[in-house]
């Protein structure tokens, strides 16, 4: 909505909407996971309610016994982010703001992935979340694949420390959802299973702020831009031992 110009439509937002725009004093009202009442976004008198992933069923239900207009956003693909984006633009009559932005991240991403392009792709492995462990979503494997990378494992679901270390991953990206850049580095190389994981033993486990990854809209050109920087600076080093 802050993308394509159209903020001053905006009642209310997420507790997470300030790490991404300039919100203000707009009331925040929990998100689709945890809320406390769904009678506060309707006391805002919104025409249209917009929900992203992850979901809660019982905050869902909260929210669709009030009177109100949902619109519930489940993208796992940077087409599908595309499509979300184009669909919410043409919803507030925003349609030709909508593609604007679209046509901008592209470019963006076509550039960083020229910058990026070499012959030997880094192994790279990115968790959304340490307990269960669970791999980052498609979007993210694709947005490595454009910075020179490679995912080891299949994103976007619960993997095992067998399997990320049998992908040999020669860095990793801790990008845990909801929490900034606190994400915990030393219980990477605490993980008795990846100790002969070249990411582990090379010291290359990185922390990225995880709305610059796991927020599907156009802050995810930041978040490209930040693995771009940690591969380019990782595969000299690579090359260098190799």
């Amino acid at each position: 909505m802050y993308a394509i110009g159209a903020k001053s439509l905006l009642v209310g937002v997420t507790e997470w909407c300030a790490d991404v725009a300039p919100v203000g004093r707009r009331p925040k009202l929990g998100d689709c996971w945890r809320m406390e009442s769904a009678e506060q976004i309707a006391r805002l008198r919104p025409t249209l309610v917009i929900g992203s992933v992850p979901f809660k069923g019982e905050t869902l239900e909260r929210i669709l016994k009030e009177p109100m207009t949902f619109v519930a956003l489940n993208p796992r693909t940077l087409v599908d982010v595309e499509r979300d984006i184009r669909m919410v633009a043409r919803l507030v009559d925003y349609a030709a703001a909508g593609e604007r932005v679209i046509a901008g991240m592209r470019r963006e991403l076509a550039a960083i992935e020229k910058r990026a392009r070499r012959k030997q792709r880094v192994r790279v492995y990115c968790e959304a979340w340490p307990k269960p462990r669970i791999s980052s979503p498609p979007w993210v494997a694709e947005l490595v694949e454009i910075c020179g990378g490679r995912m080891v494992v299949k994103p976007g679901g619960r993997v095992s420390d067998e399997e990320v270390a049998a992908g040999r991953p020669e860095v990793i990206i801790l990008a845990w959802a909801a929490t900034g850049a606190r994400a915990d580095a030393k219980k990477a190389y605490g993980v008795a299973d990846w100790k002969d994981v070249p990411a582990i033993k090379n010291k290359r486990v990185f922390v990225v702020r995880d709305e610059l990854l796991n927020t599907p809209a156009p802050v995810l050109v930041r978040g490209a831009e930040e693995l771009a920087r940690i591969f380019g600076s990782a595969k000299q080093r690579i090359t260098q031992r190799r």
